[in-house]
């Protein structure tokens, strides 16, 4: 198999993944009304995806070296669709909670291995894909998204139920052509670290991309309540917000690989937190309504290329634990990715929505502390230093 074919199969996978799990984030706003949810109330039940997600990225990490990261996509891409009708079945916020602790264990298994294979693809191939993976992953959440707010005159169910059926059964058999990675499929991974052994500078990109994934997860969850909120006679079109957020997110992250090249990983993860705080800022202001969507479009360039750069970096660290240190970045970020919705949805039922959000500002200040830790080298098996700007083959 043909590289290039190979890096399309890897794209492919990542735009499918996310597909219906983008219709589902559009209709939040609506399963919030059918259930007659408050924010505090819908803020729990949406704990129940990180409550699910932190234990099951445990045994995805297990998985990866025990099956390889192809063979848990196949069988983790179709249990996500499934597991992706259950939330609009829900008929109170308990059921909700637990359908979304259904979902929440099955997307960190194919999340997870979207990452640990694309970054062993990187390093194994000495080529730069990450940003735009993560890019297509993007495209994937926009239309789904847009297919939602778009299709309002076709019933939720049937919505979601479509979109799952072409996420996950062309996504399994592209997880199923991905070519194999030398050492990726044996059966048997590197001996187990103690605490003491993990790089410190791991942790400091992990709290880099906890701020750029709690950021993420707000915008996914809340912008579209926001804008109902601030433009009650479009609440209808308010779910064009997250599609607006997603187009821009993908747009920073196809550019991000050509950003990285030419000024570094820690300056543009620096730059990357700047933007992102901007777009909150004329989020939250007291600007018009325009001034909102054009904020949702700034905060998905700004958080665009901060998580691929965190994958980058941390499997740049290591040439034997790189699925291992992915795991442990993936499970900070998710993790952030996961909570930040809940815990915005409990700081705007005591204060606002807007106070909620604008306390990723400090959030997103502290990332941009931490994204210094991004200019760690590799250490190639020449045992030269590699560089902080990598470069993109022709």
């Amino acid at each position: 198999m043909t590289l290039r074919r190979a890096v399309l199969l890897t794209m492919a996978v990542f735009a499918l993944q996310p597909l219906a799990f983008g219709a589902w984030l559009a209709m939040i706003p609506d399963v919030k009304a059918d259930l007659g949810l408050g924010k505090v109330e819908l803020a729990v039940a949406l704990l129940g995806m990180p409550i699910a997600l932190i234990p099951s990225l445990q045994v995805a990490g297990w998985m990866m070296g025990r099956f390889g990261p192809r063979r848990v996509l196949a069988c983790a891409l179709p249990a996500t669709g499934l597991a992706l009708m259950l939330p609009l079945q829900a008929s109170g916020q308990g059921q909700l909670f637990g359908a979304l602790a259904v979902l929440g264990m099955t997307f960190a298994f194919s999340q997870v291995a979207l990452n640990v294979y694309a970054g062993r693809l990187e390093k194994s191939e000495d080529i730069v894909v990450m940003s735009r993976c993560h890019g297509v992953w993007a495209v994937g959440l926009m239309v789904g998204s847009l297919a939602a707010a778009t299709f309002i005159s076709v019933p939720g169910p049937t919505r979601l139920a479509l979109l799952a059926l072409a996420s996950s059964v062309p996504g399994m058999i592209c997880a199923l052509l991905l070519p194999r990675l030398a050492g990726s499929e044996t059966g048997a991974g590197p001996k187990r670290r103690s605490l003491g052994q993990i790089p410190g500078v791991l942790f400091l990109i992990s709290i880099f991309a906890l701020t750029i994934g709690l950021a993420e997860g707000a915008m996914a969850d809340w912008s579209a309540v926001y804008l109902a909120e601030r433009w009650p006679e479009g609440a209808a079109r308010a779910g064009f917000a997250v599609s607006l957020y997603s187009g821009f997110l993908a747009a920073g992250r196809f550019l991000g690989d050509v950003a990285t090249a030419r000024l570094g990983r820690a300056r543009l993860a620096r730059l990357s937190s700047v933007v992102a705080i901007l777009g909150i800022v004329l989020m939250v202001g007291p600007g018009p309504i325009l001034a909102a969507f054009v904020g949702c479009a700034v905060v998905g360039l700004g958080v665009s290329v901060g998580y691929p750069l965190a994958v980058s970096a941390t499997a740049a660290l290591d040439d034997t634990y790189e699925g291992a240190n992915i795991a442990v970045l993936s499970t900070i970020a998710l993790t952030g990715f996961l909570i930040g919705p809940p815990m915005i949805g409990f700081l705007a039922e005591t204060y606002s929505l807007r106070v909620g959000l604008g306390v990723l500002i400090p959030i997103l200040a502290a990332g941009f502390v931490c994204a210094a830790a991004l200019r760690a080298r590799v250490v190639p098996k020449t045992g030269e230093s590699g560089a902080d700007s990598p470069q993109i083959p022709g």
